[in-house]
């Protein structure tokens, strides 16, 4: 069962409360770049991205911000860092959200700025805590950037905004450690109700990233913590948004999409079981219809071991059998398995 938190609206998505889990992202070029974001922003959006942010280095980003967001298909959220004017600019440019880490914009004059302007244009602040950017007294204090620091920074960030009146707040703690990641939102979420966005911070590379954001946003989502999530790779952002997609239909969340699930193959295999799931996989990329399908390579154990797929093929030698719901339905040559199943596909 989900935590039901505060919820807060970013452009036209909603987060926390009862809300969907959105999916995030973050560009990879330059903000300046203006047609080149708009460009990227879009593919973010036909791949299922509800929720785009951007870096704001300095004034030129900012100005350059303001022209994006009025073309843009998504919401956008403006990344910053110690320049609390730059949150301003950003905010009156027309971000749908502000995500700074209020300890380091300058002093409590600088940080009510930015939350009256916030404030004023109803716009929600991310306070993103990072376990490579943690307060000195903190790592002082516990040696290194555990759980429970990232954790203590988060509150004292967030005592900042609220005596300034403000709880329009949605927090992150990120570590580049999935025990250490999973442990603070697990220990915030029994404090506190604001909503969370999770993700697990520089996770490497397409293979290795998605298998550490599955573990650590997944298993957070399964214990029913998180609101909105990022899955942070080395790599072209659909990629992100790709694994956020598997991410949530693994955890429940999302039925959009077919699942597939195809067994591992053994010595009994007698079809190039690998390359078919493959070619199902590719094939139905792209279908959003609620189906699972099931890849099998066994045309005796098959339909039983899937049986609770929608739909099935099972190959053997130089044969295969198509099953509805555990109940074959068609016997045919190995080479008509996926043209058939795309038809049964299409028809339901």
């Amino acid at each position: 069962m989900r935590n039901i938190t505060r919820q807060i609206r970013v452009g036209d998505v909603l987060i926390g409360g009862n809300a969907p889990v959105s999916i995030q992202s973050m560009l990879n070029i330059k903000t300046t770049d203006v047609e080149g974001c708009l460009a990227q922003i879009n593919a973010l959006s036909d791949a299922g991205c509800q929720i785009a942010r951007l870096a704001i280095p300095d004034m030129e980003a900012a100005k350059a911000f303001g022209s994006i967001v009025d073309r843009s298909p998504l919401p956008l959220v403006a990344d910053i860092h110690f320049d609390y004017r730059l949150a301003i600019a950003a905010a009156e440019a027309g971000a749908a959200k502000i995500r700074i880490n209020p300890g380091n914009i300058g002093g409590e004059e600088r940080v009510k700025a930015v939350v009256d302007c916030c404030r004023a244009h109803k716009i929600p602040i991310r306070i993103g805590v990072n376990g490579g950017s943690l307060e000195k007294k903190l790592l002082e204090r516990y040696g290194s950037p555990t759980a429970q620091a990232l954790v203590d920074s988060a509150f004292s960030h967030i005592a900042l905004l609220e005596n300034c009146g403000f709880f329009d707040i949605c927090v992150s703690m990120k570590s580049s450690d999935v025990p250490v990641m999973m442990e603070a939102y697990r220990l915030f979420s029994e404090r506190s109700s604001y909503p969370l966005h999770v993700g697990v911070t520089e996770t490497g590379t397409e293979y290795m990233g998605t298998i550490k954001s599955a573990v650590g946003i997944g298993g957070l989502l399964c214990m029913g913590i998180g609101d909105t999530i990022r899955v942070s790779l080395t790599a072209d952002p659909l990629h992100e948004i790709e694994a956020a997609k598997a991410i949530l239909r693994a955890a429940g969340l999302r039925k959009e999409g077919i699942n597939i699930v195809a067994c591992p193959t053994c010595g009994r295999t007698q079809i190039d079981l690998i390359g078919l799931a493959r070619r199902v996989e590719d094939a139905l990329k792209g279908c959003k219809k609620n189906l699972t399908v099931a890849v099998m390579g066994c045309v005796v154990n098959g339909p039983g071991e899937a049986r609770q797929a929608d739909l099935g093929i099972a190959g053997g030698d130089g044969c295969g059998v198509l099953f509805v719901k555990g109940e074959l339905k068609e016997k045919m040559p190995y080479d008509e398995l996926l043209p058939r199943l795309l038809e049964y596909v299409d028809m339901m």
